[in-house]
């Protein structure tokens, strides 16, 4: 709901606060109502697309309600034409969701009240996908419905089938294949079971609680601050499905410790925009994408997470190594005693390790579905957070119930972008495009896998831009993952390829929104900031053409074989980070950090890659073991000299 910027005092009338709060509660309850099964113990005979457009409706309307028409603008009042969108929204969406059933099987036949109600809904979901994420997603949806009426008309390969507009919005208003496909069935109910999870975290102290465990375990290391940073968000960010409000969220806490510390400011925005990155690459949920990804793919969710592990793991440990070094290479050191919390006063907060042990198990061993397994997270975390409490505070009743609100307010975003998802996956199918947009892509890049790898890359960061999480990872699963499938690339490889490089997006210039957000709490130059967090986050531009080539860092192959890629993968981020900041037990000039740079690419390489890969991993493997022996011997060399010089003195 909308408050003052100085007080937080409520400036809305009472018929909007009230009418938030229930179209809030309701998201919330209706995504746990779905979870737990009540319409089928209730004997309802409901279709999961009624139940989306049910959800899509009170979205539609909650939008109108609290986001006002200007962004980043206070919302002071609702004025009359938002209240005019609440009402066609309610109006539009219900009778969508009431008359769903008759509708499928009329819609070939256009019936005027399909239409209307369509057209309405596709209207006022564009706009309200603007004021929920600005201008550049909804201007790609519209291009896409332009190009579905006139597809006829483009030239070259792209050349498709032109549809009337009264079939055309049928369809993708009502079509399961359309607005009320995939994207919005798990948007509305994994997504906003997860986030009610999330949202409980904060209120019971958890969130705080994993950042003064990270605190407390890396702070008395140098460049503690760094390192809490790059923790905290790792374990906040697999859960917020957003890489900008992990920024935000952590970067509050550890901009300016990390600024305090000794790095400059432009590094501490970088670290915290790559390690917040990161959160939506991290499983188990990958910022809602993992759910997504299991759907597209048809495969269980398990083996997403299982896929997503040693990347994700290479991605935190470059950078976890990169802050190390940075720090030894200024001089940073630990962080200051009386910011480090006593071990005493944070262990007794170990109870909230208990509710993500239930989320593993019950979707590990039980098999439970991903919202069914949240909630019994979310119910373990209340029961022992009323048990136990943190810090001497238990959370209050009106907390928790404050919760389903916060949580319904939380969504609105990510309803709004897997709604938009599928209009434009609706395109595709409709259209043509999705086969002639693979076919020209597989054709440009002349069955050459590298170059179009490149050129994918390029589109998915170019496509990313300014993105939201979701709407980046199902963008690019319908666009740009079926022509890397079509050159022979596993499935499972190419959307996380794509995952990869759209994620990329935040942290590379120009619009590099999640760098830009930490540059902003860390009071440095935007771009200076996206440049340095490109530095850091390179591992996330090099390992995907790696699973690509060799899906064993995919954990997917023999036993020996992916042993042996993670380790000499391992090796191979210690070494390229050490040649990114010129720094192991001294500085390290230009000959010497190229040598690392290619021992260390060399050992990324999995064996599996190219007949005889196994070579470069030998050859990368050997030369680095001999480079950092040489390092330490020389570094051993001259701290002896030093205490001898001191000893003369």
């Amino acid at each position: 709901m909308a408050v003052s910027a100085s007080g937080g005092r409520r400036l809305e009338p009472a018929l909007a606060h009230w009418a938030s709060g229930c179209l809030a509660v309701a998201l919330t309850l209706g995504a746990v109502a779905w979870a737990v099964g009540i319409y089928q113990i209730l004997e309802l005979s409901i279709y999961t697309e009624q139940f989306a457009a049910a959800m899509l409706t009170a979205t539609l309307a909650l939008a109108y309600i609290v986001l006002p028409a200007r962004r980043d603008t206070p919302r002071t009042r609702v004025p009359w034409y938002d209240w005019i969108a609440v009402a066609a929204s309610l109006a539009a969406g219900g009778y969508l969701a009431a008359r769903l059933p008759q509708m499928v099987d009329l819609i070939l036949l256009r019936p005027t009240d399909a239409v209307m109600v369509s057209t309405v809904l596709i209207v006022l979901l564009l706009e309200a996908l603007r004021r929920a994420t600005g201008k550049a997603l909804p201007i790609i949806v519209a291009a896409f419905i332009l190009y579905a009426l006139v597809a006829n008309l483009v030239p070259g390969q792209l050349q498709g089938r032109a549809t009337d507009w009264q079939k055309l919005v049928g369809y993708l208003a009502i079509d399961v294949n359309a607005m009320l496909g995939v994207p919005i069935k798990i948007g509305t109910t994994i997504v906003v079971t997860f986030i009610l999870f999330g949202a409980l975290l904060t209120v019971t102290g958890g969130s705080r609680f994993f950042t003064e465990l990270a605190l407390t375990a890396m702070g008395r290391f140098r460049g503690g601050s760094a390192k809490i940073a790059v923790v905290a968000s790792a374990l906040f960010g697999s859960i917020s499905g957003s890489a900008v409000a992990n920024v935000v969220a952590t970067g509050v806490v550890t901009i300016p410790m990390i600024k305090r510390s000794g790095y400059a400011p432009h590094q501490a925005g970088a670290i915290e925009a790559v390690a917040s990155t990161g959160g939506q690459l991290m499983p188990p949920v990958m910022g809602a994408s993992a759910f997504l990804m299991a759907e597209f793919l048809q495969i269980p969710y398990s083996a997403v997470v299982l896929a997503a592990l040693v990347p994700a793991v290479l991605y935190y440990a470059a950078l976890f190594i990169q802050a190390d070094l940075e720090a030894a290479r200024a001089g940073i050191s630990r962080v200051d005693d009386a910011d480090i919390p006593r071990v005493r006063a944070v262990l007794p907060g170990l109870h909230f390790a208990i509710p993500f042990v239930v989320l593993i198990v019950a979707l590990f061993t039980y098999n439970e579905q991903p919202e069914t397994a949240a909630l019994w997270a979310a119910l373990t975390l209340v029961a022992l957070s009323l048990a136990f409490g943190y810090r001497g505070e238990r959370p209050r009743v009106a907390a928790l119930l404050g919760t389903l609100h916060a949580t319904g307010i939380a969504v609105i975003e990510i309803v709004l972008i897997t709604a938009a998802a599928g209009l434009v996956i609706g395109v595709l199918a409709i259209s043509g495009l999705g086969f002639n947009l693979t076919l020209a892509l597989v054709q440009i890049g002349g069955g050459n896998l590298i170059l179009l790898l490149l050129l994918a890359a390029g589109i998915c960061i170019l496509l990313g831009m300014g993105l939201p999480t979701v709407g980046v990872y199902v963008l690019l699963a319908a666009l740009v993952a079926p022509a890397l499938v079509e050159v022979g690339v596993q499935p499972i490889a190419a959307h996380m390829y794509v995952m990869y490089f759209g994620m990329m997006s935040m942290i590379t210039p120009p619009v590099a929104i999640a760098a830009y957000a930490a540059a902003a709490l860390a009071g440095a130059d935007p771009m200076r900031t996206g440049w340095e967090a490109v530095r850091f986050g390179w591992s996330a531009f090099v390992v995907p053409f790696l699973f690509v080539l060799s899906p064993t860092l995919l954990l997917i192959g023999p036993a020996d074989a992916v042993a042996l890629a993670v380790v000499t993968a391992t090796l191979g981020i210690w070494l390229v980070s050490i040649a990114v900041i010129g720094f192991f037990t001294r500085p390290i000039g230009a000959a010497l950090r190229s040598a690392f740079a290619v021992a260390g690419l060399l050992a990324l390489i999995p064996a599996g890659a190219f007949p005889g890969a196994v070579i470069t991993d030998v050859l990368g493997a050997a030369a680095g073991a001999a480079l950092i022996a040489r390092e330490l011997l020389v570094g051993r060399r001259m701290r002896r000299d030093a205490a001898l010089r001191q000893r003369a003195a």
